[in-house]
């Protein structure tokens, strides 16, 4: 009976994430047609974290925020740019949804094409789905654990890009000197790559562009989706402190949560520099 109920839940579980899926996939398309003719073109201003936000962010999340609802109202739904900024939001429900509208803002505001729309599915915490709208390239990245990589609802073979790319590493600056002193020996060894949109570095090595990335500066909505995009590939994910997942409560201020991911040979790669001492 035990069997059987398992079973049960199991089927129920794959059905509501099923669901989820699809009813993301066409959310993040509706939205592509008004982040591409904003692109370059929206008005920005600087917000107390030094960072960049458009009306376009904005907008975004509340379209995205709107159109899941219909679907899911039980859910749970973070956004930097539409959760209360002075509220620390409890996760209670079995699925999650993160969103980061805009990804590399600033590139966005000034036409500069490395910009991406972020939504991430999370189920009791954790990224099971995650959707990439590459701007760059028009490509809509899409997978998770279990399901693949997918590029505009194709299977994408990290392995044949990997193959043809040169190992580079991502990286995000400002660095701090002694994060620039610890990463100097893999710098000088590899080409490196810094794109101003941390879920794009992030996707870029899910899909086998880049090796590997370090990044200290990004929050849990910059890398949520990515993050289920490379556990679909089997590309590993260390966090240099405690990991955010599972997610269970959602605050716009929350700390950066710095993490190197890539290969398991370019991960010993990173660690060897990382462990080095002061």
């Amino acid at each position: 009976m035990t069997m059987k109920r398992n079973r049960q839940a199991q089927a129920r579980y794959e059905a509501e994430l099923r669901h989820r899926i699809n009813a993301g996939r066409v959310a993040v398309k509706d939205q592509v047609a008004f982040f591409d003719r904003q692109f370059g073109q929206v008005a920005s201003e600087w917000k107390e974290d030094d960072t960049r936000v458009t009306f376009a962010d904005f907008a975004i999340s509340e379209k995205l925020f709107a159109e899941l609802r219909r679907d899911f109202p039980k859910d749970d739904f973070c956004s930097e740019e539409s959760n209360p900024m002075d509220e620390v939001m409890e996760l209670s429900a079995p699925f999650a949804w993160v969103i980061d509208p805009i990804d590399g803002t600033n590139n966005y505001a000034l036409g500069f094409p490395l910009c991406a729309i972020s939504v991430a599915l999370l189920y009791e915490g954790s990224p099971v789905y995650g959707f990439i709208y590459d701007h760059s390239t028009g490509q809509l990245l899409e997978g998770g654990p279990d399901h693949g990589l997918l590029s505009n609802q194709k299977k994408l073979s990290r392995e044949q890009t990997a193959d043809e790319a040169e190992t580079m590493l991502g990286l995000h600056f400002p660095m701090t000197a002694e994060q620039i002193r610890q990463l100097t020996p893999i710098m000088e060894r590899h080409r490196c790559r810094a794109f101003g949109s941390g879920a794009l570095t992030a996707t870029y090595v899910a899909t086998g562009y880049l090796s590997g990335v370090v990044d200290y500066r990004v929050k849990v909505w910059d890398i949520a989706a990515a993050y289920a995009l490379c556990c679909a590939v089997g590309v590993q994910f260390r966090f240099l402190r405690e990991s955010p997942f599972p997610l269970k409560s959602f605050h716009p201020r929350m700390d950066f949560c710095s993490y190197y991911a890539g290969s398991a040979i370019f991960c010993t790669e990173i660690a060897s520099c990382l462990s080095q001492p002061s």
